[in-house]
């Protein structure tokens, strides 16, 4: 079990320019990005060709190219994973749906476990992603605080540390995005 001091300490030593640092960082998260891409793609559509270690690899070769990342904390670093995860989902949708030739084909990704974002259990992945920048016009802090809920499943707590806001705020800006994206992806 990772221990969020030891993450902690490792990224800020990885911060230092310390090499052996990020060596012994990766199998203390490595499980719990599996763990996060296993999740994703369980509610992808049963043909997906990505598979977990695979959305995990590629989210971790973007993560260590991060050169100008200040790591602060372990929810940070889940909470760039998160984002890197969507995009990685996000462009393999794209490109699955080009390949498509004109079908229609949508990806399906069930948002069941980021509290009942909407009221069906799947919806479409490039839905999602049109409406959270949509979002991010019109309160970029809601569309961040949906991305490391539902993307990168931190908690109310985990989202607040890494937006340095209460957790008040976040579960009151959880809520209306939620709303507002139901509304949207009706």
């Amino acid at each position: 079990m990772e221990s969020s001091e030891n993450v902690t300490q490792l990224l800020l030593k990885w911060n230092e320019g310390d090499a052996r640092a990020l060596e012994q960082l990766m199998p203390l998260v490595y499980s719990e990005l599996r763990r996060l891409a296993r999740n994703y793609l369980r509610r992808e559509r049963q043909d997906h060709t990505l598979q977990p270690t695979a959305l995990v690899n590629e989210a971790y070769l973007k993560l260590i190219d991060q050169k100008n990342a200040r790591w602060q904390n372990r929810a940070q670093f889940y909470g760039v994973a998160a984002q890197l995860m969507r995009r990685i989902l996000v462009d393999h949708a794209r490109q699955h749906q080009a390949a498509k030739r004109g079908g229609p084909h949508q990806e399906r990704l069930s948002i069941t476990s980021a509290g009942q974002l909407a009221d069906k259990p799947e919806v479409d992945l490039l839905a999602l992603h049109e409406a959270l920048e949509e979002l991010k016009i019109f309160d970029s802090q809601q569309e961040r605080i949906v991305e490391l809920k539902f993307f990168g499943g931190l908690s109310i707590d985990e989202t607040a540390e890494v937006l340095g806001i209460s957790h008040a705020t976040v579960e009151r800006d959880w809520k209306m995005a939620r709303a507002w994206l139901r509304r949207k992806l009706e």
